[in-house]
């Protein structure tokens, strides 16, 4: 199954971002209106330099969150902790890392939101309870925080931040229970897509969501622990990539060694289908699927369900690449270097001239004009949102001389709101949701448009046992099927709070 529609060229007004930054904010005035990253946790146990390895876990896991970053240490006895606003490299330096000592740490790098970009709300949180100190690091979201929130505000709580992670460690702090099971009971009661990193001075505890919605892994270096949001963080540092946290999973680490218990059963697997589609870097594993490859496969597979005749392929940098490569491997048609990314202006706090801002696609993008000039080219992407990248970035094509531009998207068409820790727009927002494929191809002024299939997107991932539900993914930004209940009337959320 295939979608595709043909229509002819169409020439519009650039629509313009918005705010003091080239980055700034979330909404429509950004100048490239992709889907938002997601949050990196890192976790050490038993390593004497464990701050370092948060370091540079971090800094490979930079992709999923460019606004904070925060490491935690615990040397057995006292916390030491450091957090700031920015990236990994601005946020640390040698003598910060120095003065983090300890075996024991949790390391969080988190995405830029609209309206709660501040300090508090960076993690690791650190917390003062009954039983001494508490760290909490999340990737992930919980749809029922707010009713969750109301309840214990009523009964007396009082919230320091508006993140996710907050309302865990007040329902810790509420179980009379030890703290292993007093976790396993508060974790029973979030619904969502979450993967937790939990330390207190003695323990590490590792947890993951019932449906495996958010990534994480499980390493070793030499006798210590680690563990990530992706594999990729692991080989920076030369650890080895032991497995994947399973399901409801919960890992107990402490000086009586390790234990592998769990909060609950697992239920439905549906990791993130844009794990694979376009957050997770290319050289991280996933499920015994390595991303590179299964990004080739669905490039592949798109060229099968909807072939166009052409002189070119070319790929968005950089989460098409792969796609691209996969799809002019499958047709014959040559792969070039059309579109290039400058991946320096992604975090300029300069206020850009009125000039520039009129300029701006091309601050972030360029075509190659002497590549694409008089080619009919065979554009490859991962998804469309609003569809306004997409309009520009076809623009920019014509503009050095395309003379056809195909695009072909890697993923089904993007529906519905992520309630799991993509921030999505509103449902209004996504362009799918509203218009049929023929009109979607003529608001971004292509030759033809064509989605991958729910099917061929499963069969490219791959790594999976063939009697798991939908590939054991989650695909309900494509087709509506969530896999927790998202309706708590009116008390949920969607996007990312982490």
């Amino acid at each position: 199954m295939s979608y595709e529609i043909k229509t002819g060229n169409k020439q519009e007004t650039p629509i313009l971002w918005t705010g003091d930054f080239y980055n700034e904010g979330t909404g429509s005035g950004d100048i490239f209106d992709t889907l938002k990253e997601e949050c990196g946790v890192f976790g050490v146990f038993g390593h004497p330099e464990a701050a370092s390895m948060s370091y540079y876990g971090l800094h490979a896991l930079q992709h999923r969150g460019e606004e904070s970053a925060g490491i935690c240490v615990a040397d057995g006895r006292d916390f030491n902790y450091h957090r700031g606003m920015g990236l990994v490299k601005e946020v640390f330096d040698k003598d910060k890392i120095a003065s983090l000592v300890g075996d024991m740490s949790i390391g969080h790098v988190r995405y830029s939101t609209s309206g709660d970009s501040r300090l508090t709300n960076a993690q690791p949180l650190v917390f003062k309870y009954r039983d001494g100190d508490l760290a909490i690091a999340t990737n992930g979201n919980i749809v029922n925080e707010p009713l969750i929130r109301k309840q214990l505000e009523m009964s007396g709580s009082i919230f320091q931040t508006t993140s996710d992670t907050e309302v865990l460690a007040h329902l810790i702090a509420r179980s009379p229970k030890d703290f292993v099971e007093a976790a396993k009971e508060a974790l029973r009661q979030l619904v969502g897509g979450f993967a937790f990193l939990l330390m207190t001075n003695d323990k590490l505890i590792v947890a993951s969501d019932p449906h495996g919605l958010r990534p994480l892994v499980m390493g070793r270096l030499g006798e210590a622990y680690v563990f990530a949001s992706e594999s990729c963080a692991l080989e920076v540092i030369g650890a080895t990539l032991v497995r994947d946290i399973e399901p409801g999973e919960l890992l107990v680490l402490d000086k009586n060694g390790f234990l592998e218990d769990r909060f609950t059963e697992p239920k439905r697997k549906a990791l993130c289908a844009m794990e694979y589609i376009y957050f997770a870097r290319p050289d991280s594993d996933l499920n015994g699927s390595n991303l590179h490859s299964a990004r080739k496969r669905m490039g592949s597979r798109m060229a099968l369900e909807s072939f166009v005749d052409a002189d070119i392929v070319t790929g968005v940098p950089d989460s098409s690449i792969s796609a691209a490569i996969g799809y002019a491997e499958q047709t014959g048609i040559p792969y070039e270097l059309g579109l290039i990314k400058n991946k320096y202006t992604g975090r300029t706090f300069i206020q850009p001239s009125q000039e520039l801002r009129e300029q701006g696609v091309k601050m972030k993008l360029s075509a190659v004009r002497r590549v694409v000039e008089g080619q009919r080219v065979v554009m490859i992407d991962d998804s469309i949102v609003r569809g306004t990248t997409s309009r520009r970035i076809v623009n920019l094509l014509r503009e050095a001389g395309a003379l056809e531009v195909h695009v072909r998207i890697t993923s089904p068409p993007f529906k519905n709101p992520c309630f799991y820790g993509i921030d999505t727009p509103d449902r209004r927002e996504l362009i799918a949701s509203y218009k049929t494929i023929q009109e979607m191809c003529e608001e971004i002024n292509a030759d033809s448009l064509a989605f991958l299939s729910p099917e061929g997107l499963i069969q490219s991932i791959g790594g999976y046992s063939s009697n798991e539900y939908k590939g054991g993914l989650c695909l309900s930004c494509f087709d509506n099927d969530y896999p927790t209940q998202v309706d708590f009337g009116g008390e949920e959320k969607d996007g990312c709070s982490c």
